[in-house]
């Protein structure tokens, strides 16, 4: 008879198991996380905004290149934030803090805000009328 070789086992032992579970799934999860957040912020980002690539050419590096495109999107195209920016009608520094709430209207150009102070100032004017008790 003739003798028969051994079959070979993988191993199984429990820090093999752990080691695939926790790091090897974690770094997976940790990834599509990452790939998820530069997909969504590319996409988001205005068209003139992104760096030294246009936006479809960042969102096709990302999209077929999941870690190496995700943070080289991170690193090299993501805009740089500039904290503070108005927004439209907003003036760009408001000389009193009761100027600073958001969504505060301010004139663009000067005929709306002659026809603003011209309104102000009959409103005003009829008040004070109304105040000394004079009719029109």
């Amino acid at each position: 008879m003739g003798t028969c070789a051994p079959r070979y086992r993988a191993p199984t032992t429990f820090w093999g198991v752990v080691n695939v579970l926790y790091f090897g799934g974690f770094f997976g999860v940790l990834t599509l996380g990452l790939w998820l957040f530069c997909l969504v912020d590319v996409i988001t980002t205005d068209d003139g905004d992104a760096r030294n690539l246009p936006k479809l050419s960042w969102l096709l590096i990302v999209l077929f290149f999941p870690l190496v495109g995700s943070i080289i999107w991170l690193v090299a195209g993501r805009p740089v934030r500039v904290t503070g920016r108005p927004q439209a009608y907003e003036r760009n520094m408001p000389a009193f803090p009761e100027y600073d709430r958001p969504g505060r209207f301010a004139a663009v150009d000067s005929e709306s805000d002659a026809e603003f102070l011209r309104r102000c100032r009959e409103r005003a004017e009829e008040q004070r009328r109304k105040a000394r008790g004079e009719t029109n």
